[in-house]
């Protein structure tokens, strides 16, 4: 993902060294940091975030081809880590305003377990809560 718009454009985040190859599994729901965050990947949420992710790109996918690797949830933030045929993957965060969500940020790249402090401040100086702040981190960092 080098670009994506949502009536503005935003460059990627890369924290860290470049390349991302992780696969994440459910076993990171279960973790502390990810405590109090809704983090089910489930065929409606895929449908429901499918669109926005596309929207949101500047290099314009299909919805259909948008795949999820973790979709993030706390209060109106939404953090989804995607993968697509045009980008790298990376956690796009939403932000639920007026009852739509909108597009607020990417970060895309690798991080190693001892960056988690500066992911969490990351996210929070988007304005993401300090629990799914705490849960991206996790789930970035998290690796088999």
């Amino acid at each position: 993902m080098s670009e994506f718009d949502s009536h503005r454009r935003a460059k990627i985040v890369v924290i860290g060294l470049a390349g991302l190859g992780m696969t994440l599994t459910s076993a990171f729901a279960a973790n502390s940091d990810c405590h109090g965050v809704k983090v089910d990947v489930t065929t409606a949420r895929k449908q429901e975030f499918r669109p926005l992710v596309a929207s949101a790109m500047t290099n314009k996918v299909k919805p259909a081809q948008v795949k999820f690797q973790a979709i993030l949830e706390s209060g109106k933030w939404s953090a989804v880590y995607v993968s697509t045929p045009v980008a790298e993957d990376g956690m796009m965060f939403f932000q639920t305003v007026n009852g739509k969500r909108q597009f607020r940020e990417v970060w895309g790249g690798y991080a190693t377990p001892s960056e988690k402090p500066e992911l969490v401040s990351w996210a929070k100086k988007l304005g993401a809560p300090q629990d799914l702040a705490k849960c991206f981190a996790e789930t970035v960092t998290e690796r088999r």
